[in-house]
């Protein structure tokens, strides 16, 4: 045990302390900065264009190793290099991350239900790919609260790989129900929402919409919701925490 040097100066031990607590956030934030890079990070649902599988107030993790990275995978998208660094491809079926091709800078979150080389339709509501309709079951008529309570028609679609998700849908005219075939540039995507007449995907010019979506801007998979608020949480009001938190979503998986 080493014994305090009685002439030693307080200030000096102070300052010690503080540079030693310092190093000891820097690598802290250092370490959570890599983990967000380079393995995971979470973000907030800010729309109803994926209900209702997810909601807004959802806060979901995406995992970033599945896509290999890009400039996107770190915070504020610092031009450092093109195109994406180690990783696979995304699948059709996938719940991704992405920047918004026309800022690079705004987040969103769609379903890829094309891939490059596909050719992609929707007619009377229904998705088409490569001529072969999207199979869907008919669930039956619910609400979208985030619109007010809109009527709206739930379907069951099925995956590639087997997985189902619900989609809604408010009838088979709505505006981008019935479109052009779009051919998927190499190296890009076809994203849509779950919520068909509810969402601002692919199915819109880059100007309007989303456009396709280029490799580079995918940020990562959608894994799970972390946690879920309904309207009205407040971080500057810690009550809502706890009175507007719902468990039955807590780690809630994703399809």
């Amino acid at each position: 045990m080493t014994t305090p040097d009685p002439a030693a100066d307080p200030k000096d031990a102070t300052w010690a302390e503080i540079v030693d607590i310092a190093r000891t956030v820097a690598i802290a934030l250092l370490i959570a900065l890599l983990l967000r890079i380079i393995i995971f990070q979470p973000f907030t649902i800010p729309s109803a264009s994926m209900e209702p599988g997810l909601l807004e107030g959802d806060y979901v993790v995406i995992t970033k190793f599945d896509y290999g990275w890009s400039r996107h995978s770190i915070p504020f998208s610092p031009p450092l290099w093109k195109g994406r660094l180690f990783g696979g491809d995304p699948k059709r079926g996938d719940v991704v991350v992405f920047k918004l091709p026309r800022d690079g800078h705004t987040d969103y979150i769609k379903r890829i239900i094309g891939l490059p080389g596909d050719r992609v339709q929707v007619r009377h509501s229904v998705v088409y790919v490569n001529g072969k309709a999207i199979p869907r079951v008919l669930v039956g008529v619910t609400q979208d609260v985030a619109a007010s309570g809109m009527p709206v028609t739930a379907f069951n679609e099925t995956r590639p790989d087997g997985k189902v998700y619900t989609t809604f849908d408010r009838s088979p005219d709505q505006e981008g129900d019935n479109t052009d075939v779009y051919v998927v540039p190499a190296g890009q995507y076809f994203a849509m929402g779950d919520n068909r007449d509810n969402s601002s995907d692919s199915r819109w010019p880059r100007a309007l919409g989303v456009g396709f979506v280029p490799a580079e801007n995918l940020e990562g998979k959608a894994r799970f919701i972390l946690a879920s608020w309904t309207p009205g949480a407040s971080l500057f009001k810690p009550w809502t925490w706890f009175t507007h938190f719902q468990p039955r979503r807590f780690l809630h998986g994703l399809r």
